[in-house]
């Protein structure tokens, strides 16, 4: 297993051929430059051009450039329209707005949320319960952006940036914030600046919170499931709460790696038949299209099960693991009890040193509970 190669890495390599874009992070940093040189001095810079952590300079076109002045003062406001890329992401094409005002001297970078973007209530995410839900990266790309413009114009750099994105509270939907206490709307995201297209990291850094919520709370069992049908029986079976339900995917390993420097006192780990036949199997990744079964295995499996010689060879001649199952219910055979025995183990054997106790749940696709392993004990 200490082979496997990280969920994030191989996907980058696969997708190396596609388009990548640009982060929330990234798209907000670029109206903040374009909004506060605007402030400073009186014209928006189109396209704009930012420095990301790694280096990039990339351009970006304005899609709003706004001045104006209320009771709290002059402002200025720029908008990009984020460009994922080829990635499947939920703020694809999603307006990101940056207003900058004058904040009084000594102050230094103030940040607000405006419409779309979410406030956090929980302890445990990287910013305190009351903050806007805008990254430490992203706050320090911006506060980096301000301060050298601010040294170039002579200015004194004390400024309140308001992240706005417009139609962000009903994207949020979509995303794990409202699991994690994150109200209101999107977070602004980014560590690097750019989206690789499927590397799904904002879903793995969303696994990633989950745990470090959940550990802020005081809880001592979470559960880790491949999709809502699974979570649904292991939330009946176990009775948690919603903040113990981590939508752990097809991301075992990130999250198996990320309790191992975290850990949680216990863990149940949910899932369909045939993904835990992969994490019983030493794979980290359980999606279709990066992982498969091995159905000869499975096969012996059925042996280790006193299976006859003719059923072995049925299985292993089989199209799908739910074919390989349907066979051993029909022989009375108990392999989704084995099978997430055989998990357990796998999972085990990731989160060492860590103590941490493991049952898994196999549940077929009625959500019923067709396999499950011991976990009172690490």
């Amino acid at each position: 297993m200490s082979g496997t190669p990280d969920v994030a890495s191989e996907s980058a390599d696969s997708a190396s051929a596609l388009r990548r874009g640009w982060t929330t992070g990234a798209c907000a940093t670029a109206g903040v430059r374009a909004a506060y040189q605007a402030l400073l001095t009186g014209s928006f810079p189109d396209p704009v051009t930012i420095t990301l952590p790694r280096g990039e300079q990339p351009s970006f076109a304005l899609a709003v450039e706004r001045r104006g002045t209320d009771a709290r003062g002059p402002w200025a406001e720029a908008g990009i329209v984020k460009d994922a890329g080829d990635d499947p992401d939920v703020t694809h094409q999603a307006m990101i707005l940056a207003r900058v005002r004058p904040a009084a001297a000594g102050q230094g970078v103030r940040f607000r949320a405006g419409e779309g973007v979410g406030t956090i209530t929980r302890a445990g995410l990287p910013l305190p319960p009351g903050e806007p839900a805008i990254n430490p990266v992203p706050r320090q790309m911006m506060t980096d952006t301000v301060r050298a413009l601010a040294a170039q114009h002579g200015a004194g750099g004390d400024v309140e940036i308001e992240i706005s994105v417009p139609g962000g509270a009903e994207l949020a939907k979509q995303t794990w914030n409202p699991r994690l206490g994150i109200l209101g709307g999107l977070s602004i995201l980014g560590t690097t600046g750019i989206v690789v297209p499927f590397s799904c990291s904002a879903w793995i850094h969303s696994i990633h919170r989950g745990v470090d919520v959940a550990r802020a709370a005081g809880l001592t069992h979470v559960a880790g499931c491949t999709g809502s049908t699974s979570e649904a029986a292991v939330q009946a079976l176990h009775g948690l709460p919603e903040m113990a339900l981590l939508d752990m995917g097809d991301f075992a390993g990130a999250l198996l790696k990320y309790l191992r420097q975290h850990p949680i006192a216990r863990l149940t780990i949910g899932g369909g038949f045939a993904k835990l036949v992969k994490l019983a199997q030493g794979q980290m990744d359980l999606h279709s299209g990066r992982s498969q079964v091995d159905k000869l295995v499975l096969a012996q499996w059925l042996g280790d099960l006193g299976a006859a010689p003719a059923l072995i060879a049925q299985a292993g001649a089989a199209n799908t693991a739910l074919e390989v199952l349907t066979l051993a219910q029909a022989a009375q055979l108990p392999l989704a009890d084995l099978v997430a025995a055989k998990a357990r183990d796998t999972a085990l054997d990731l989160v060492a040193p860590a103590q941490i106790a493991i049952d898994v749940v196999a549940v077929d696709r009625a959500g019923m509970i067709v396999g499950h392993s011991d976990g009172t004990a690490a």
